[in-house]
């Protein structure tokens, strides 16, 4: 008997515990500035959008800033290493990402450092920027000038770190994560072309059928992936199969493919002006600086 309420009250114990010892989510990477306190002005978050957009452009090292109202009940340094194992910023195999996280209601902040720049953005360094970049500027409410010199100081910084130089981007290969998302989707398009395409061949014919198909699967996945080559080579393909699907049996039902979950990369959130984003890949180990103000 005391067994049984032991265990209950270690329940009950938990259960009261638990919502309060409740971790606060990571945030979607919805562009490089994602501001969820209402902090920067639109045009704020637009300058230094362009700011960190330019700077990977020409050394292609990624820069995001992180604005929260707080991490508690995790500490600053906690959180944001949760950040950057989520966000993942910088290029895979160079680590050549940096986070910087205000925690506003807190009254903190943190640089996080990716292992490849630890050599440059040193925890001291770090330090500096917080203490004589930052926090002079927060101490006296001026958050957006604090958050825009830190960040120009970070890139002056990187820019005396030599780096592989940032590779030539196209359309075609400019993220590999949408070619994974094409493979992804790969069977609901077959499915598709097999099932709802015989709809519209029954209507328009096969051929024209066909063409409509391939239209509408190049226009869907152009707005899901945000590149028009790789949607075109979809629809083509899709629209391909569509065009053989009577070989597959002519009795396909009226089924539906529906493509859904859009990638966190194609930020469409007032926090962002950089359009389509995502990190690289980049790793990190808890390099880096925290202070207050």
């Amino acid at each position: 008997m005391r067994l049984i309420q032991a265990g209950l009250l270690a329940l009950l114990l938990f259960c009261c515990g638990a919502p309060a010892s409740a971790d606060v989510a990571v945030p979607a990477l919805t562009g490089r500035v994602v501001d969820q306190t209402g902090t920067l002005s639109s045009s704020d978050q637009a300058e230094l959008s362009r700011k960190l957009a330019d700077f990977e452009t020409r050394k292609g090292s990624q820069i995001a800033v992180l604005i929260v109202p707080t991490t508690q009940p995790e500490s600053i340094e906690q959180f944001s290493i949760r950040v950057a194992e989520a966000w993942k910023i910088g290029r895979k195999k160079v680590d050549d990402g940096a986070i910087l996280l205000v925690a506003k209601n807190d009254r903190k902040l943190r640089i996080e450092v990716g292992y490849g720049l630890e050599g440059a953005l040193t925890d001291a360094t770090t330090k500096r920027i917080i203490d004589e970049v930052i926090a002079p500027r927060f101490k006296s409410g001026d958050f957006a000038g604090g958050i825009t010199a830190g960040a120009e100081r970070m890139i002056k910084v990187i820019d005396g770190e030599p780096l592989p130089a940032p590779a030539a981007k196209s359309e075609w290969s400019g993220n590999s994560d949408v070619f994974e998302q094409m493979f992804e989707y790969a069977p609901f398009l077959l499915f598709g072309a097999v099932f709802f395409g015989s709809i519209l061949r029954t209507v328009l014919g096969r051929l024209l059928g066909s063409l409509a198909f391939g239209g509408l699967i190049t226009l869907g996945m152009w707005v899901v992936l945000s590149s028009f080559p790789v949607a075109l080579l979809l629809g083509v393909i899709a629209g391909i199969v569509s065009l053989i699907g009577d070989a597959f049996g002519s009795s396909g039902g009226g089924g539906s493919s529906r493509s859904s979950g859009g990638s966190w990369s194609s930020g469409s959130s007032s926090s962002s002006s950089s359009g389509s984003f995502s990190g690289g890949g980049g790793s990190f180990g808890g390099g880096g600086a925290s202070g207050s103000w």
